[in-house]
C-alpha cells in the first residue's frame, strides 16, 4: 500500500463501537496523519552473476554506529584532560571492537530467539542462522556485548567498569541510527493513534487495525526511541563524560545508560505495538506477563531489571 500527498493529510476514519451501548455503531471522524515517506529499506542494489546484492539501511546503521562509536572512544583515550592514564591502548580498542561486533550479532540474534519466539526456533533451529530475514533483540545484543566485553577485559587486564563507561557513552549513537533504520524499514511501529503526527505505515500488518475502517495511523515509536534513547540520553552521557567528570567514577556512565535506556523503553512500550505472537483475541494489548488483565509487555519485562541494575551501578560508583 502506498501513501502520497501533502505532509499532513486528513482522512475520514470509521471507528467501530466496542461497548455494549455502541455495539455495531460506526463513528466517523476526520483523522490527520503523516503519509509514509517514499523510501525503501535498501540504499542501493546491484546484480552480480545473477544474484542481487543490496546494502540495506539497517546494515548501514550498524556499521556507521560502530565506526562513530570507535572514533569517539579513540578521541577520548587521546584526551589528556580526561585521564591521568588511559584505561587501554588504541590497539586494544581495535581488538575490542571485533569482540563487540560478535557480541552484538550473536547476542542480538539469540536474544530474539529466546525472548520472543523460542517455540518457533526450537521447531526450526536452522532458521536461527537466517539473520538477514530480521529478528534482533536489543536486550540480547546488550547481554552479548556485556559478556564479550568482560571476557576481553579479563584477557587484556584492563578495567571493566571504565571500559563499560566508554561503550555506554557511545551506545546511543548506534541506537539513534538503528531506530531511524527501523522507521525506514517500516517495522516496529506503534499502536494506532489519532494524534496529528501519527504515521500511515505501509503494509497489511501495519494497516490491520481492528475497529478502524480506512487509513490506520500509528505512533512513530521508532522516532520516539531515536530521540529519547538516542539524542537525549546520548547528549547527557557525552556531556557527563567530557564536561561533568563522570569518568572519574567508574561505572557511573554505564549505570546511567542502562537505567536510562530501561526507563525510555519501558515508557515507549505503552505506545509501541507488541510482537504479533503475543497478541490474541483475549490479549489485544500483547501483554507477555499479566494477572487479571494487568501486566507487562515483553519489552517492559526485560527493561525493569535494566533499571534496577543501572541504578545499582550509579549508587556504587566511587572515585577511582
Amino acid at each position: 500500500m502506498a501513501f502520497a500527498g501533502a505532509p499532513f493529510k486528513g482522512a475520514g476514519v470509521d471507528f467501530m463501537g466496542t461497548g455494549a451501548e455502541n455495539a455495531g455503531v460506526t463513528q466517523r471522524r476526520t483523522m490527520s496523519y503523516i503519509p509514509f515517506p517514499p523510501v525503501t529499506p535498501e540504499v542501493f542494489s546491484v546484480e552480480v552473476f545473477g544474484m542481487t546484492l543490496a546494502l540495506r539501511w539497517y546494515a548501514l546503521a550498524y556499521i556507521a554506529g560502530l565506526m562513530a562509536g570507535w572514533w569517539v572512544i579513540r578521541q577520548s583515550l587521546r584526551s589528556q584532560r580526561l585521564w591521568t592514564k588511559p584505561p587501554m591502548r588504541e590497539d586494544q580498542l581495535e581488538r575490542l571492537l571485533t569482540w563487540v561486533i560478535v557480541g552484538v550479532i550473536l547476542g542480538g540474534r539469540l536474544g530474539y530467539v529466546v525472548f520472543y519466539q523460542p517455540g518457533f526456533y526450537l521447531s526450526n533451529p536452522l532458521q536461527i542462522l537466517r539473520v538477514w530475514q530480521g529478528g534482533m533483540s536489543f536486550h540480547g545484543g546488550f547481554l552479548g556485548v556485556a559478556v564479550a566485553g568482560l571476557i576481553f577485559c579479563r584477557r587484556e587486564n584492563i578495567p571493566s567498569l571504565t571500559t563499560g563507561d566508554l561503550f555506554a557513552m557511545v551506545a546511543p549513537i548506534g541506537l539513534f541510527l538503528g531506530r531511524l533504520a527501523n522507521f525506514i524499514n517500516a517495522e516496529l511501529w506503534g499502536r494506532p493513534t489519532d494524534l496529528p503526527w501519527g504515521v500511515a505505515f505501509p503494509g497489511d500488518a501495519a494497516q490491520f487495525c481492528p475497529g478502524v475502517v480506512g487509513v490506520c495511523a500509528r505512533h512513530p515509536s521508532q522516532i520516539y526511541e531515536a530521540l529519547l534513547e538516542g539524542l537525549v540520553l546520548g547528549a547527557i552521557l557525552l556531556w557527563g563524560a567530557w564536561r561533568g567528570g563522570w569518568l572519574a567514577r567508574p561505572g557511573r556512565i554505564m549505570g546511567l545508560f542502562i537505567a536510562g535506556y530501561g526507563l525510555v523503553r519501558f515508557g515507549v512500550e505503552f505506545v509501541r505495538q507488541p510482537d504479533a505472537q503475543f497478541i490474541t483475541d483475549g490479549n489485544p494489548l500483547g501483554l507477555a506477563w499479566q494477572v487479571h488483565g494487568w501486566g507487562l509487555t515483553q519489552g517492559q519485562a526485560l527493561s525493569l531489571p535494566m533499571i534496577v541494575v543501572g541504578l545499582w551501578f550509579v549508587w556504587k560508583a566511587r572515585p577511582a
